[in-house]
Formats: structure tokens, C-alpha cells, sequence
């Protein structure tokens, strides 16, 4: 019962609470400008960049931010419409570099991550007459700015062709490990057994990347 009763006095905290949270109209011209929150090519993006900044000013722990066309081609999957990635590079480059800024202004970005990326990259060759390109998890890049994350440098190599990983490789495993070891958790110790193997949230692998902590 208490748990129950707990559960829904969150609830009710975080639906009187959202509102105020969401509510970018108090804003100023120069934060909206700064997130390009009026430009047709980057408005949708940029108020949900100015709101994942509310949020993280409100003290909620953990956002996640979304960009997608809610097509049956989605965003970056473009298997056979290359030129869209132009498209949605204007649409996000300008609301994620506000983002930072806006972050990094109010003392915020030094305890808190921003990891930016998907589940995949792209090939670097051409499928479908040269119209688009095919899935690639054997390299492809991701992010990471603030909570303790070195500036500035860039970890690890491709190849010539930029397909497959070739030099300090990191695994999706090792990523989740060192964003956990910046939050103050040590991957290897949450760690429960079920349906015979034990399981974690670095599914049981994965190494803390020091070389990219400040």
C-alpha cells in the first residue's frame, strides 16, 4: 500500500509540476534566437532542446530528446534519399549547439552529460544506385559533452574507408560503462541473475573508457 500510494503522489508532483517545467514563453528573444526556436528549419527541434534544459534546471535526472520525421523512412534511415540528411542536419545542428551553450552558461554542462547518437552508422559505400546508404554498427561515432568528459578530442579510428573500427574501439558495452561510472555507478557490481546467465546493464561486458574522462 505504501508503495502504491507513493507511486501516485509522484504522480500528482510531476503533473503540477510539468507545466511550469514545459513553459518556454517566459523565455527571452536572445534564448529562443539562440535555439532557433521561429526558424521554420529548426523551431520543432529547438523547443524540445530549450525544454530538456528546463527539465535539467528542474533537477530531473534523466531526458531524453528525440529528432524524427515520423515517416515510414525515418529521419536518418536513408536507405534511398541521401540528400534528406542535409535536411535534418539544419534542422538539429543549430538547437543542439544552443543547447550546450545554454547549458554551459548557467553552470549546468559540468555535471551533466550530453551524449548525442543512435544505435548504427552508416556505410560509406552506396546501395540502391547510389541514392543511399546501408546500416554499419562496425564504426560509426558518438558524443559525449560535459560531466567530466574531456573537451575537444576525438577517441579512437576507422579506416581508410571509414567502415570499420580499426583503432581504440569502443563497444556500446564500454560507452554505457563509462557514462554509469560518471553518474557514480560501477557497472560491474549490478549484476542479477535470470534464466540461467547473469545480467547487467552492460549486459555482463564492457570497460570504463578512462582515456576520454577529464
Amino acid at each position: 500500500m505504501e508503495a502504491v500510494v507513493n507511486s501516485y503522489e509522484l504522480a500528482w508532483r510531476m503533473q503540477t509540476n510539468a507545466p511550469d517545467v514545459l513553459d518556454i514563453s517566459k523565455e527571452s528573444p536572445a534564448t529562443l534566437a539562440q535555439y532557433g526556436i521561429g526558424d521554420k528549419d529548426t523551431d520543432n527541434f529547438g523547443r524540445q532542446c530549450l525544454m530538456a534544459r528546463r527539465m535539467c534546471e528542474a533537477g530531473v535526472r534523466y531526458i531524453q530528446v528525440t529528432y524524427g520525421d515520423n515517416t515510414a523512412n525515418p529521419a536518418w534511415d536513408q536507405h534511398s534519399n541521401l540528400p534528406k540528411h542535409g535536411e535534418h542536419a539544419r534542422a538539429v545542428d543549430r538547437p543542439v549547439a544552443g543547447l550546450l551553450l545554454d547549458l554551459k552558461q548557467r553552470g549546468l554542462l559540468e555535471d551533466t552529460i550530453v551524449w548525442w547518437g543512435g544505435e548504427f552508422g552508416r556505410t560509406p559505400y552506396a546501395e540502391k544506385n547510389g541514392t543511399g546508404r546501408d546500416h554499419n554498427p562496425g564504426g560509426f561515432t558518438v558524443w559525449l559533452a560535459g560531466g567530466g568528459v574531456k573537451p575537444g578530442i576525438a577517441f579512437g579510428k576507422t579506416d581508410e574507408f571509414g567502415h570499420l573500427a580499426i583503432e581504440d574501439k569502443v563497444h556500446m558495452h564500454d560507452l554505457h560503462a563509462t557514462i554509469l561510472h560518471q553518474l557514480g555507478l560501477n557497472h560491474e557490481r549490478l549484476t542479477y541473475r535470470y534464466a540461467g546467465r547473469n545480467f547487467r546493464l552492460t549486459d555482463v561486458h564492457g570497460r570504463v573508457v578512462r582515456e576520454v574522462i577529464g
